[in-house]
């Protein structure tokens, strides 16, 4: 029975891997689903109405979830719920928590907006939750307020964000950043709430048809005051209020919602609802999508899921006419969001971590097998997400930070797989595991600056180049840490384990060279592939540009390496400590020479992101220190070792 556990437990992994892609039920009757199908066009993408939710939450609060932490259930049942009331009923909306606001991080913040003890405090009506609020185990102070709470406070925090705003990025104070943050998120949000219709409309569909049928009489009375001629001045009025109405959804709408005409020769002349209105003046009619939207929310206002259902129905019908493949798109955008395959990666890279690394101490067989096939399926599903992303895109795997983070993981693992089947002593898994985790985990902090399926600057929009330099040269960086994390764990176990023995170490010291070997293969091309690419975008081979002095460091590192193992200046301990200084380099190259603020390749400072990177730095440095120790220290536990 013990043989078939490591199947069983894959197959029951894969299983609940898989239950992502299970269509939830419609919410109270609505079909949520189907409304988060409707594609928009944003940032020059057209996308779902569920990928605007989540990524709208993800920028507001830095998480998909509107919850209360009092109560054990969302406030809303999906990230496209909230949005629905956010552009259907938005005096709902405004009552939920939506903003984060921590007062450990910016106390300053909070005293700004007048939030006072008691709205921080959470009432817990639990004894036993309220006992671990004071131990700390449950958060005692909330941390996401309300539009509702804010509001007061608009004009200050919009005084502040201005006086804040002249200042340099790199030299503003904790509490600049926090107020130039906050208001940026809270024009995301009234953005949003203008993008279908005017928020302080009790019946935007009402209006919408009192408007029809007043607009020749109103048209026909601005037309005679502008040719000097008796005219109705109260139909005159009316009109010049709506267009001054419907000028601000368009200047304040942040969702192209109305497709082009079937007449428009561009298919991505999209409009705002707010300049679709402005157009009636023009045409004499509404855009029939405008209704649409006006009548979704009529539905939703007034819980009517059967009307909302059916004109979802309709509106798809007319649609499919004409966006036929957006719409399938759109469809497997949907889905892929609510499997969230790289969260789940992320948890089984986390459990195939800690099997493998019990199979060092028991079960070795049984838990090593486990955990291979832990890494094997959670590798396969990051490969299913990142070629579903390739196929939305259109795009080569790494076209963003974001990418490049799922991209080095997935080769990595790849590596450790590859690795694990020749040796089978779980090292391949262990590194695996915590790879995969660590770079999924970076992959979720960078998805928080919003859409990750964003267009391509000009200059990086061509995919042969995304194709070949920049995915050789993330698997550069990929392979370059697989052999400092493999490092790693020759160190750690050689220090404090009794469980390097000297076939062990042989078997690491080997895989540690011959990644470095395939490391700088990859590097050194996909450098030179860069100069290529460069010289034809900018007319020079090389420019000493920062990212490209990182990536001439890593090839240098590498081949430094190497020199020095077949030079005989190392032994293994001395190749352990130089592959995980290769950590440092690469993380430099990747990460720390886009936030120096120059060059072609800055993305700009990332505060949080720079923090985490000296903590990684310091890490490796503080392996390389320990790993420097006397040899007695190392024979303690591992005395035939060859150090």
């Amino acid at each position: 029975m013990k043989r078939f556990l490591p199947i069983i437990l894959v197959i029951l992994a894969a299983g609940w891997a898989l239950s992502g892609l299970r269509e939830t039920p419609p919410a109270d009757g609505f079909d949520l689903a189907a409304f988060g199908r409707l594609p928009v066009l944003v940032n020059g993408r057209i996308k779902p109405l569920d990928t605007v939710a989540r990524t709208s939450l993800l920028i507001l609060q830095g998480r998909q979830r509107v919850g209360d932490p009092a109560v054990p259930e969302p406030l809303v049942a999906s990230p496209t719920e909230w949005l629905a009331d956010l552009l259907f009923d938005p005096a709902k909306a405004d009552q939920l928590p939506t903003f984060r606001i921590s007062s450990s991080d910016a106390p300053e913040l909070v005293a700004l907006m007048g939030l006072t003890e008691d709205q921080l405090r959470i009432k817990y009506s639990d004894a036993a939750l309220r006992t671990l609020a004071i131990l700390d185990f449950l958060p005692s102070t909330r941390s996401r307020f309300s539009f509702a709470q804010i509001e007061p406070k608009l004009d200050e925090l919009d005084r502040q964000a201005r006086l804040a705003e002249p200042i340099e990025e790199q030299l503003r104070s904790p509490f600049q950043k926090q107020v130039i943050r906050l208001r940026d998120t809270l024009v995301l949000y009234q953005r949003l709430k203008h993008s279908l219709q005017a928020p302080d409309s009790p019946d935007f569909f009402n209006e919408l048809d009192l408007f029809q049928k007043a607009l020749p009489a109103g048209v026909e009375a601005v037309r005679a005051q502008q040719a000097g001629q008796p005219h109705d001045d109260a139909a005159f009025k009316a009109m010049i209020r709506l267009t001054e109405r419907y000028d601000f959804m368009d200047k304040m709408g942040y969702l192209l919602a109305i497709p082009p005409a079937a007449s428009e020769p561009n298919s991505l002349a999209w409009k705002t609802a707010g300049h679709a209105l402005l157009d009636t003046f023009q045409t004499g009619r509404v855009d029939p999508q405008v209704i649409v939207y006006a009548a979704l929310g009529h539905a939703w206002r007034t819980h009517q899921p059967v009307e909302f259902n059916e004109i979802l129905r309709l509106d798809r019908e007319q649609l499919a006419t004409r966006y036929g493949p957006q719409l399938r798109k759109s469809d497997i955008e949907v889905r892929f969001n609510a499997a969230e395959p790289f969260y789940r990666c992320m948890v089984l890279y986390a459990i195939a971590f800690l099997l493998a690394i019990c199979s060092w101490l028991f079960w070795p067989d049984l838990l090593g097998k486990s955990a291979f096939g832990l890494v094997g399926l959670a590798w396969l599903l990051a490969t299913a997400g990142i070629l579903t992303r390739m196929w939305l895109e259109g795009r080569p795997p790494v076209t963003n930070l974001y990418s490049s983070a799922l991209f080095v993981g997935w080769g990595s693992v790849a590596l450790c797989l590859l690795l694990e089947k020749i040796y089978r002593n779980a090292i391949g898994s262990v590194a695996a595991g915590m790879i995969g985790f660590i770079t999924l985990l970076i992959a979720h902090h960078l998805s928080l600056s919003g859409d990750t399926l964003e267009m391509m600057r000009a200059v990086l929009d061509t995919n042969l180049w995304l194709a070949t330099h920049v995915v050789v040269v993330t698997t550069g960086y990929a392979a370059t840490f697989l052999a400092g994390f493999l490092a790693l764990i020759y160190i750690v176990r050689g220090l404090f384990t009794k469980s390097l023995d000297q076939t062990t170490a042989a078997s690491l010291a080997r895989m540690v060279y011959g990644v470095v070997c395939f490391a700088t293969l990859c590097s050194l091309v996909g450098t030179v592939l860069g100069g290529i690419w460069a010289d034809q975008s900018w007319g020079r081979f090389w420019g000493w540009d920062p990212k490209e002095n990182g990536a001439l460091i890593i090839v240098i590192w590498n081949a430094i390496i190497l020199h020095a193992r077949w030079g005989g200046m190392v032994k293994q301990r001395g190749l352990m400590c130089l592959a995980v200084f290769g950590n440092v380099v690469t993380s430099w190259s990747w990460f720390g020479v886009n936030m120096l603020g120059v060059g072609l390749h800055s993305y700009g400072f990332m505060e949080s992101a720079f923090w985490w990177l000296i903590a990684f730095v310091a890490s490796q440095l503080a392996i390389i220190a320990l790993a420097n120790l006397p040899l007695e220290k190392w024979r303690s536990f591992c005395p035939k070792l060859e150090v």
